[in-house]
């Protein structure tokens, strides 16, 4: 008999468990009441400490930011954390009485096992395992957007262009009496023989000491930190080793801190996004969905500034829409070989770069002093004749057209309508007219650290300068000059709730911060941005 029963009680149960009508109540009960849960596997507490704040958590799933659910999850796949996420079990034991139960008596309780035996073997782990994957889902979307928004603020800063630069990486200490003055020698004697504009310094390890030591030498030169991350990945990788292949590592790596200063969106494309310091649990995230994301956002980028053909590198040419690696290396192999392109017509003699490439991307690729005055331009090729009219019409040549806001003003845009050209293509057109290659990248700002250089240099109270470096889902980083970014929670962002942080702040932001604590032991910063530490710009 009690073997008939059991088996009575496990064909009821997988059916339950199988009723399409059950799994979708219940899941809407994962999805609204479904608690968090994570606790300290207590034989691995010992190797769990960036996991503290975990050991013993619970929260509503459905009210949990993406930043904790990626790093719950993080210590649940390291097999630190015992990770559950569940709705009070009688809640759901409720709906399935309600509908299944009826009346009282034996049978009625073998039913009841059955419910309990179907809904903690069968659909408790299941459901579960949809609502994290279903949470992660929603980290992993809200993740990547926070990693665009800083990948794009980082593409689009400000570039301190056409400067001759003196570069130095100063992960290398210069050792001794001996060492200081030889490498003072070095470095008067290059600003001596080059007239560089500025000092570029990485502020990695010793920055800010070569930061000191040049401003000790009386150059008579700004020296500016430059944000090193992912210089030395680039400084081993293949595009370094074609572009500067008679140099080692640390030349290639103070080549590209001078580079990243003069035009950060053309040497940060070199370099893996996830590799630049922005985001955040951007290891943890659906992979495919972050680099789709990143890619388009560097594309979107790129256009956006557009790109010198004559100088860009192989690695920004393949972010042009149209391009692509393959046709990127063949423009940059024809202009080894032909020099110059003179025109962007030139393109066409590419191998490979067939008419479909050429419209797609001669509007986003610059000549500043081609042949004809368009190619300076984000006019594209195909819109020429439609300029070309206009001057003609106003008595002129095209470069007399964008010299001169007066006949430009005297162009009646309908005149010029017709097949492939509306109204809005011709604004687009007027409007490259008046700012032709425009740069849509702000202009560059010198920024300072105050004179503190340590973390041990610092106590609660004081008010610095900083430059934020990442803005993530709990606040946002910032760089003030000590080796370790401090943290501005999102609570101290500004005097009033702020929900989203990039509502306030963005990278590379410079802001004034007041230091609220620190933490020797963890190297933790906190600070703030409220009332007397706002943000200057």
């Amino acid at each position: 008999r009690d073997g008939a029963l059991a088996g009575a009680r496990d064909i009821i149960a997988e059916s339950v468990s199988e009723h399409p009508e059950v799994r979708g109540e219940l899941r809407d009960l994962f999805a609204r009441r479904a608690v968090l849960v994570s606790r300290v596997v207590k034989k691995r507490q010992a190797e769990a400490a960036k996991f503290r704040d975990y050991f013993d958590w619970s929260e509503t799933l459905s009210r949990a930011p993406s930043h904790r659910i990626l790093a719950i999850l993080r210590g649940g796949n390291e097999g630190v954390l015992r990770v559950h996420a569940r709705p009070a079990e009688a809640d759901a034991l409720t709906r399935l009485r309600r509908r299944f139960l009826r009346g009282h008596g034996f049978a009625t309780e073998q039913v009841d096992q059955a419910l309990h035996d179907a809904y903690k073997r069968l659909l408790l782990p299941s459901l579960e395992r949809e609502a994290l994957k279903a949470a992660k889902a929603r980290a992993d979307e809200d993740a990547i957007r926070i990693f665009v928004t800083n990948l794009r603020e980082l593409l689009m800063a400000a570039p301190f262009r056409n400067r001759r630069l003196l570069a130095i990486d100063p992960g290398f200490p210069t050792q001794g009496k001996g060492g200081r003055e030889e490498a003072a020698r070095v470095l008067r004697d290059l600003v001596r023989r080059f007239a560089p504009e500025a000092v570029a310094v990485g502020n990695g390890t010793g920055g800010r000491e070569t930061e000191t030591f040049t401003q000790d030498l009386s150059l008579d030169l700004p020296t500016i930190m430059v944000d090193e991350s992912g210089a030395s990945i680039y400084s081993a990788s293949d595009v370094a080793r074609e572009e500067l292949p008679d140099h080692d590592l640390t030349v290639r790596g103070a080549v590209s801190i001078g580079r990243r200063l003069q035009d950060p969106l053309a040497e940060l494309v070199k370099i893996d996004p996830k590799s630049i310091g922005v985001g955040q649990y951007q290891h943890d995230v659906d992979q495919t969905a972050l680099k789709v994301a990143l890619d388009d956002t560097v594309v979107s980028c790129v256009n956006a500034v557009g790109v010198d053909l004559n100088s860009a590198s192989a690695s920004l040419l393949a972010y042009v829409a149209g391009l692509g690696p393959t046709l990127a290396k063949n423009i940059v192999s024809w202009r080894n070989q032909h020099g110059a392109f003179r025109t962007r017509q030139e393109l066409l003699g590419v191998p490979r770069l067939g008419r479909k490439a050429f419209e797609q991307a001669a509007g986003f690729l610059r000549i500043p002093d081609g042949s004809h005055p368009l190619d300076a331009s984000g006019v594209h090729p195909e819109r020429y004749a439609v300029v070309e009219a206009m001057a003609k019409d106003q008595g002129c040549s095209v470069a007399d057209l964008l010299r001169d806001e007066e006949r430009r003003s005297g162009i009646v845009l309908d005149r010029y309508l017709g097949e492939g050209v509306g109204r809005p293509t011709l604004e687009d057109i007027m409007e490259e007219l008046a700012r032709p290659g425009r740069d849509p990248r702000p202009a560059f700002e010198a920024f300072s650290f105050a004179d503190v250089h340590a973390i041990g240099d610092l106590e609660p109270g004081m008010v610095l300068p900083g430059i934020v470096t990442n803005v993530t889902a709990f606040g946002a980083f910032v760089d003030i000059g000590v080796h370790q970014d401090g943290l501005v929670h999102v609570s101290q962002l500004a005097d009033r709730y702020v929900k989203d942080p990039n509502e306030v702040v963005r990278v590379r932001q410079q802001v004034q911060v007041r230091v609220l604590q620190i933490d020797l032991e963890r190297k933790r910063i906190g600070l703030s941005m409220k009332t007397t530490a706002r943000a200057t710009s």
